[in-house]
């Protein structure tokens, strides 16, 4: 049995980062070799001089919506609202605080210009014309551990350079890192680019609740694999280059492809120790909350013992952790 409690970690709280840094390259970067097990020091400007000819860098191309909307009720108490998918043309799926509020209330938005109405439990629906634009009205949705309001700045940091498609709740962190003059260099050294697209869900906020963590289920998020990429995966391993999943999402959409060869749909392929990787071969990742499904996949990946052991690395040499934070590549 895998215990939840082999995948903590103590972490101090001022490692946490709270804002990205100006320069999306200046983070630091710990590489991780799973053959040698060491570890190095360095940072994210100097990636692209651990890429060889023909591999294949893999991003997630979604796009975080604004889906944190701030209203009030008629009687004036204020009601936040999260919104978790798109139903139908008027009513959204959605988190409410505080929960209780009652079904039929109207919620009013944008000082009056928009008008929802809680129609049943966890769904709230609008006016066709309303919900067709209501994420103009709503916010960055940092994820909890960042303990403040989202700024002007999050627009653009907490989005990657080359977010495409929306319909994210959360951003693959990973690839924060980026700019479009990196992605460039990156080209320029004969390592190829290839996009998919994975809808971050709630499921990455989900804490795992069972003592056996066999026994989670994850939340299904859809994910979509162009046929571009597909045949760029094929001529990566023609070519002996190695496949690298930018993100956990990334990854987890590539491995769901390789062992069932459905390119696009849900997936709620759960990777802990133990799984058996087909297709990805390398994996650039932030550093992640202990005891979640995302540090369960890195240790399925790295090794369980390699990856505390990192971790451990990292705590000592003051990186920063999480969303806004510093970056591993496992090799």
């Amino acid at each position: 049995m895998l215990k939840l409690s082999e995948f903590d970690y103590p972490l101090p709280k001022e490692l946490i980062a709270q804002y990205p840094l100006e320069n999306r390259e200046a983070a630091k970067l710990l590489i991780i070799n799973r053959k040698t097990g060491s570890l190095q020091h360095g940072l994210f400007k100097d990636i692209r001089g651990f890429f060889r000819k023909n591999d294949l860098l893999v991003l997630n191309d979604t796009k975080v919506l604004h889906c944190r909307l701030m209203g009030k009720k008629i009687t004036g108490g204020r009601v936040e609202i999260l919104l978790t998918r798109r139903i139908n043309g008027t009513t959204f799926s959605c988190l409410v605080q505080p929960s209780r509020t009652k079904t039929g209330e109207k919620i009013i938005f944008a000082s009056g210009l928009i008008t929802g109405s809680l129609s049943r439990r966890g769904q709230i629906s609008f006016a066709q014309a309303q919900a067709d634009i209501i994420y103009n009205y709503g916010i960055v949705p940092l994820p909890p551990y960042i303990k403040r309001e989202p700024e002007d700045l999050d627009t653009a940091y907490y989005q990657t350079v080359y977010a495409k498609n929306e319909g994210a709740l959360a951003s693959p962190t990973a690839g924060l890192h980026f700019t479009q003059e990196s992605l460039k260099q990156i080209q320029s050294g004969r390592v190829n680019l290839a996009y998919l697209t994975l809808h971050v869900g709630l499921g990455t906020f989900r804490p795992v609740r069972c003592e056996n963590i066999t026994e989670h289920k994850m939340e299904p998020e859809s994910f979509l694999i162009p046929d571009l990429t597909i045949s760029a995966l094929a001529k990566a391993k023609a070519d002996k280059g190695r496949v690298i999943a930018v993100g956990t999402t990334s990854l987890r959409a590539l491995e769901t492809y390789a062992f069932g060869a459905r390119k696009e749909g849900n997936t709620d392929l759960f990777i802990y120790p133990g799984y058996k990787f087909t297709l990805v071969d390398c994996l650039l990742t932030n550093f992640h909350l202990p005891m979640t499904t995302l540090f369960m996949l890195v240790c399925a990946f790295g090794g369980k013992e390699l990856m505390l052991k990192a971790y451990q690395e990292a705590v000592d040499n003051k990186y920063r952790f999480y969303s806004y934070g510093d970056a591993m590549l496992i090799l």
